[in-house]
């Protein structure tokens, strides 16, 4: 899925998907990741316990997406140059997450201790960012001939995708009705509060990742040219428009890549840390101060830098959420609490991300936004944890700060 995944980005490089201009961008970005809504809410409400509770269930999902992933990119083989690119390139990212979300279900099923979840978690990562670098070297000379080579190869990757999905064994994620201890524990205070903390972490992914592809699209990029006639200073040509602005991007995704990889490799030694929640906490600061940076300078290389960061927090916040639920839900089933968790951080990345696609947000704006969520999420988190630790209920930040202040 990794290799399908890296051949479709090669091969929409220099496709109509990233040059359009981002005016005529915005309302079919919109439009399509609207509508990439409904098919997360009809899967957890509706769809995802019948799956669940089917042997095999989740199995027929992941080859059913391998599969679909295969056709849609054929389709996109004779509409690179066509509007029709837009729907298929976003229903490949819907099939994308939900294949996200039957992973994190099925996987606790697999494991012969599933006290070995995260390191099992990470080594999928690492795995996935391997595989999707080495893919991306075929695909990418295919892509110099012809992107059509590189959909095509993406293609037969995702059959052979279906057909290694086809192995897994023939298990249910759940095994009967939702019991009373897992509901229990499930709703436990520590179990909750890190359920908005990773929430807002995979916020700040969606709204980056777009943000980002409109910023590098929107802003001025400057050419260097001859000394101006005075001797004083160079004289410079601005350029507008996708000319530089898609090569950024496409570094910036490169990146994103990296630091999640780097996050994942990060997970064996930082899972020896006492208390999992700091992780959490590192991952919103880390995220505050990534986006702190970025606001103050604004520049190519502080937003490349932004992705790696954000995506390296994610990474490892998802290591230190799915430790909290090993440890404070031990008789819950993994599979279905996971499958329901992972669908809400989704809905959450999805949501956030119509934010920068809405509004024509100034750079500066929403690198400010991204330090607010960090920053903010952190502080409210830290406050959180200090009153559960105490066996309080978490009250609102703004009377846990108005309690603190008025003592001093």
């Amino acid at each position: 899925m990794a290799a399908g995944e890296a051949s479709m980005a090669v091969a929409l490089a220099d496709s109509l998907f990233l040059s359009i201009t981002p005016g005529e961008a915005r309302g079919r970005v919109l439009l399509f990741l609207a509508v990439s809504f409904a098919p997360f809410l009809v899967l957890g409400r509706f769809i995802g316990p019948v799956i669940d509770r089917m042997p095999g269930g989740r199995r027929l999902l992941i080859v059913l997406i391998a599969a679909l992933r295969a056709v849609v990119m054929l389709l996109m083989v004779s509409q690179l140059d066509s509007l029709l690119l837009f729907p298929l390139a976003f229903l490949a990212m819907v099939l994308n997450k939900t294949y996200g979300v039957s992973k994190s279900a099925v996987l606790p099923s697999l494991l012969r201790d599933d006290k070995d979840l995260v390191q099992s978690n990470a080594r999928l990562g690492v795995t996935a960012g391997v595989i999707g670098f080495l893919a991306a070297i075929p695909a990418g000379i295919l892509s110099a001939i012809s992107p059509k080579a590189s959909l095509v190869f993406g293609s037969i990757v995702f059959v052979f995708a279906a057909l290694n999905a086809m192995k897994l064994p023939r298990q249910s994620v759940t095994t009967g009705e939702t019991q009373q201890l897992e509901i229990e524990e499930l709703r436990q205070p520590n179990v909750l509060i890190a359920v908005s903390a990773m929430s807002l972490v995979r916020a700040s992914v969606g709204f980056t990742f777009f943000h980002l592809a409109f910023f590098f699209a929107d802003h001025p990029r400057v050419e260097r040219l001859d000394l101006a006639p005075n001797g004083m200073w160079y004289q410079v040509r601005y350029h507008f428009g996708p000319q530089f602005g898609t090569m950024w991007f496409g570094i910036a995704v490169s990146l994103a890549a990296v630091g999640s990889l780097l996050g994942n490799l990060s997970a064996k030694p930082l899972k020896r840390l006492n208390h999992v929640e700091n992780l959490l906490i590192v991952a919103l600061i880390l995220i505050g101060a990534a986006g702190l940076l970025t606001a103050l300078t604004s520049t190519t290389i502080t937003a490349l830098l932004l992705m790696a960061i954000v995506n390296y927090a994610a990474a490892i916040g998802n290591m230190a959420f799915e430790s909290i639920v090993q440890r404070d839900a031990p008789d819950a089933n993994r599979g279905r609490a996971l499958a329901n968790y992972y669908t809400k951080f989704q809905l959450m990345w999805v949501l956030a991300g119509i934010i920068p696609v809405l509004l024509k947000l100034p750079g500066v704006v929403g690198f400010a936004v991204v330090s607010s969520i960090g920053f903010s999420g952190g502080l409210v988190y830290w406050l959180s944890n200090r009153q559960v630790s105490k066996g309080l209920e978490p009250s609102s930040v703004v009377a846990q700060l108005r309690q603190r202040f008025s003592r001093r």
